[in-house]
């Protein structure tokens, strides 16, 4: 029954890394953008 928490937890993680990135770009453009101003 091991697999199925590979099966869960792989796109779980790989959803979490991708979602953590986006948030990052999103923060980091809101920071770049008060720099400039």
């Amino acid at each position: 029954m091991w697999y199925f928490a590979w099966i869960l937890g792989l796109p779980l993680a790989a959803a979490f890394a991708v979602l953590n990135a986006m948030w990052y770009e999103l923060v980091d453009d809101e920071t770049k953008k008060k720099k400039k101003s």
